[in-house]
């Protein structure tokens, strides 16, 4: 734990105090930003507060006092649950304003992991809760130098795996055919031997299964690819080491022809939403102004909203990117939540816009990178339809 770090944060955001509280590894975010072990054997309910100032203070069980021992600071312990609410009452003494992973109407759902019971009791103490989003993403989504360059890693490997795989697609259907599971495995072992790793996917889909935005073939539930087919692949991994970051990239293409007028029609639709995101982020971080998740999807949902396809535009705009590939800061949504999470320098996430018509579906997404001043893209960017 980087106690100076979670202080100078508090303060800058004007919260007088974190509370961390957990039953059952219920919040795995308390455990990584404290640095405790996730297998720490836990079951019964601890409590760790961070001042903005000062030495911060345990509440634990008796029979479980040992648990915070490796974080600094002063220890209560309780056994009955009139010990636990006083030693509670204690704990905050001082503080009013308190961050907790906690968010109003649980419009953040990946950080809302206290449950309401608790919240009650934490009110009745007279404290006000804010959320904790912000500062959970500056601790779980600001990547280092090292993570940084990880990034770009996946990005050269996986942007030189895609050109190849479209190749090889091609090759296939020209010879023998091929299917889509045949071309994921294609692109699998190309990713292994690149020693890289994922979680499931990559997806390859034609046709009407473009539409399904998390499509995912198997040996027994696949599609030939033909000459005349619409293909979709999304593709995503990192490096074989602790801690490197996701590279997530979308491109689409069609087989042995030139594209439809409905075809160019949508590609383009979505190209011109995804740029607009992007330039979004850009003109923000270069004028040094705050720029949240959901302003960004703002920009590219309008785009395709203009253009008559917005109810085909059936999820967020883009997600963050870390050691995970959907990570704790803050994603590209005015759609499924209200993301109001600051996008923060050193933090890296995708912009991948989509419209999924009933018979093909486009999502063209690349990553971007923030820095102070900057945020650019970070790999190739998708301008025309492959001609596989």
């Amino acid at each position: 734990m980087n106690l100076e770090a979670i202080q100078s944060a508090l303060r800058d955001a004007g919260i007088e105090g974190w509370l961390f509280t957990d039953h059952h590894h219920r919040d795995p975010i308390a455990y990584r930003v404290l640095g405790l072990s996730e297998s720490l054997h836990v079951t019964r309910r601890w409590f760790y507060f961070v001042p903005a100032t000062g030495a911060p203070r345990k509440l634990v069980h008796r029979i479980e006092q040992g648990r915070l021992d490796p974080l600094p600071g002063s220890k209560a312990v309780y056994s009955t649950w009139q010990e636990m609410e006083s030693g509670l009452a204690r704990l905050l003494e001082g503080a009013s304003r308190i961050a907790m992973q906690y968010s109003p109407r649980n419009a953040i759902m990946y950080v809302s992991l206290v449950d309401g019971g608790m919240i009650e009791l934490i009110r009745e103490l007279g404290k006000q809760i804010v959320s904790s989003a912000d500062l959970v993403s500056h601790f779980e989504a600001v990547l280092n130098a090292d993570q940084v360059a990880s990034h770009y890693e996946a990005q050269r490997a996986i942007d030189a795996i895609l050109e190849e795989g479209f190749r090889e697609m091609g090759r296939r259907v020209r010879a023998s055919g091929t299917t889509e599971f045949a071309m994921v495995q294609w692109l699998r072992e190309a990713m292994r031997r690149e020693n890289m790793v994922w979680d499931n996917g990559p997806n390859v889909s034609v046709n009407a299964n473009t539409s399904d935005s998390h499509y995912d073939p198997t040996e027994q539930h696949t599609a030939p690819i033909r000459e005349g087919d619409f293909v979709l692949i999304d593709i995503w991994g990192r490096k074989d080491r602790p801690g490197t970051v996701f590279y997530d990239i979308t491109w689409t293409g069609v087989v042995g022809r030139a594209p439809s007028a409905r075809e160019q029609e949508v590609f383009s639709t979505v190209v011109a939403a995804r740029d607009a995101a992007i330039r979004r982020v850009e003109q923000a971080f270069a004028a040094n102004q705050p720029i949240a998740g959901w302003q960004a999807d703002d920009a590219a949902r309008q785009v395709i909203r203009d253009a008559g396809f917005g109810e085909y535009f059936t999820h967020r705009t883009g997600h963050n990117i870390a050691a995970e590939i959907h990570g704790n800061g803050a994603h590209l949504d005015n759609f499924e939540t209200h993301d109001e999470r600051l996008l923060l320098p050193n933090t890296c996430f995708s912009v991948e816009p989509g419209i999924y018509l009933p018979e093909f579906g486009v999502r063209s997404e690349i990553d971007m990178m923030t820095k102070p001043g900057e945020a650019r893209v970070t790999g190739r960017i998708q301008r025309e339809l492959v001609r596989i």
